[in-house]
């Protein structure tokens, strides 16, 4: 039965999560986004990989409504992206002012709005719900420190727990564990574990291919459309690579697998992408470090 949210979005939970139908968007005579269509349903974990300009952070923001699609129709539980309060979504730290003059709490209560309404003050229940937000993510001791004093795992927490209070039921990250050492990222990582594992729908964008394959059941590969979107094995092949990445992409052939290296680095300053896949069946074969090419170790 479709359910009438504080913001009149119309939720109906027999329909998919979210819909995209031939959506373009376009800036001047340059698509971001051409033709893209695909459906993702309850508990689905999506990641969205594809290198630098692909459109990744151009379709979040037409998942939200930040953006009009200059053709095409988004649909969540049934109706247009505005005014869903089920929506979570955490952008590139680089994209947030840290100077905002909040503290960690205020800023999970913000997660709280779409629920209590613009005008109204937060009541016990409110505040009891970003408390515990805020412990699930590890941050309940930094609940009074100003945001931007904390480092950059801690501001991804934080703004995880605001989705949390939320009570977010489809999650859009962009490209959360950029700039983070190695326990910051496995500490959101866990945190995005027990989202899918409670029934969290989820699209995460990253560019790193090895670890997209291994953690998510589901890869969309965008580069403006959807080049391929299903399971590790079906998404990524070297046909559907080599179409993302371009003249960037590099085939280093061996006697049982083919190497895949992009020549460009990630965003943060990440090493380049590397993936191998194996002859015929094109099966994931060692996971390859290009970092480190001595590190190889089996899946």
């Amino acid at each position: 039965m479709p359910q009438l949210f504080p913001q009149h979005a119309v939720h109906d939970e027999s329909a998919p999560t979210l819909t995209l139908e031939h959506v373009s968007v376009r800036y001047g005579s340059t698509y971001a986004l051409e033709d893209v269509s695909f459906t993702v349903n309850s508990g689905d974990q999506v990641a969205v990989v594809g290198p630098n300009g692909a459109g990744k952070s151009t379709l979040f923001n037409v998942i939200t409504g930040i953006v009009k699609p200059s053709r095409g129709a988004v649909h969540i539980y049934g109706s247009g992206p505005e005014g869903h309060i089920c929506v979570g979504y955490v952008p590139q730290r680089n994209r947030i002012d840290w100077r905002f003059p909040a503290t960690v709490f205020d800023t999970v209560l913000m997660g709280r709005v779409g629920k209590i309404g613009l005008f109204r003050w937060p009541g016990r229940g409110d505040r009891a719900k970003v408390q515990k937000a805020l412990e699930q993510v590890g941050m309940a001791e930094f609940a009074h420190r100003q945001i931007g004093e904390l480092s950059g795992g801690q501001q991804q927490r934080v703004f995880l727990a605001r989705a949390l209070a939320q009570e977010a039921q489809l999650l859009l990250l962009d490209e959360p564990l950029t700039g983070l050492d190695a326990p910051s990222q496995q500490a959101i990582l866990d945190i995005l574990a027990d989202l899918g594992r409670e029934g969290v729908t989820m699209l995460i964008a990253t560019h790193d291919l090895n670890q997209a394959a291994e953690l998510f059941s589901l890869i969309m590969l965008l580069r403006r459309r959807v080049i391929a979107f299903g399971p590790p094995k079906e998404a990524l092949t070297t046909q559907t690579l080599r179409e993302a990445y371009g003249s960037h992409l590099h085939v280093i052939h061996a006697a049982d697998a083919d190497i895949l290296l992009t020549d460009t680095c990630c965003s943060g300053g990440q090493p380049p992408v590397g993936q191998i896949i194996g002859h015929g069946s094109e099966e994931a074969l060692p996971h390859y470090d290009v970092s480190h090419p001595d590190r190889q170790t089996r899946r």
